[in-house]
C-alpha cells in the first residue's frame, strides 16, 4: 500500500506543472511562432537570451522532478528536515517574490515572467517548509512519548504525521 501525497508534495508539483507550462508556452512561442498565444515580447524580459534560457529552464524542471520525488516518496535529499537550510530557503523565496514586485512596479512591464517568478518564489518557500518541520509543544510532546493510544506505557514512541495526526510507531 503506498502511502497518500502529503499537502506539500501535492503542492511542490501543481508549482512544477505550473512552471512546466511555462517553459512550453513560451517553447511553442519562440520555435513555432503559434498564434494563439502571447507574443514572444510578453513572455520574454529580455535578461538572458532565449539560447542561454531555454536549457537553464529545463535544468530547473528535472531538479523540481527529483525534488518533487522525494517530498512525494518521504525519502531521499530533499525529503530530509534541514531546518537551517529550510529558513534560508523561505527567507530567500521572500526576498526573491518582493523583488518582482518591485521589479513590477519599477518597470510595468512583462507581467508573464514575473509571475511565473513567484511561481518559483512559491516552489522555493514550499520546499523551505517541508525542510523544516514544524515545532511542536514540548510539554505535549513529551506527554506522548512511551504511551499507546490506550494510555498504556510500553516505550514505544508516539509520531506526528505531516498532518499532526499521532501515530504509533510500525
Amino acid at each position: 500500500m503506498t502511502r497518500p501525497l502529503s499537502r506539500a508534495a501535492i503542492g511542490l508539483c501543481a508549482l512544477t506543472v505550473l512552471f512546466g507550462i511555462r517553459v512550453v508556452g513560451q517553447a511553442l512561442v519562440a520555435l513555432f511562432d503559434v498564434a494563439w498565444l502571447p507574443s514572444m515580447d510578453a513572455w520574454f524580459s529580455g535578461l538572458l537570451p532565449y539560447p542561454v534560457l531555454l536549457p537553464i529552464q529545463l535544468v530547473i524542471l528535472l531538479v523540481q522532478a527529483v525534488i518533487d520525488r522525494d517530498v512525494g516518496r518521504g525519502r531521499g535529499f530533499f525529503a530530509l528536515p534541514r531546518p537551517r537550510a529550510g529558513r534560508a530557503l523561505q527567507w530567500f523565496a521572500s526576498v526573491y517574490a518582493l523583488s518582482m514586485v518591485v521589479r513590477y512596479v519599477v518597470t510595468r512591464s512583462h507581467p508573464i515572467p514575473i509571475v511565473f517568478h513567484w511561481v518559483l518564489a512559491a516552489y522555493l518557500f514550499t520546499l523551505g517548509r517541508v525542510m523544516r518541520p514544524p515545532r511542536h509543544d514540548a510539554s505535549a510532546s513529551s506527554s506522548l512519548r512511551g504511551r499507546t493510544p490506550g494510555g498504556e506505557g510500553t516505550g514505544d514512541r508516539l509520531r506526528l504525521d505531516d498532518s499532526g495526526a499521532v501515530n504509533s510507531p510500525s
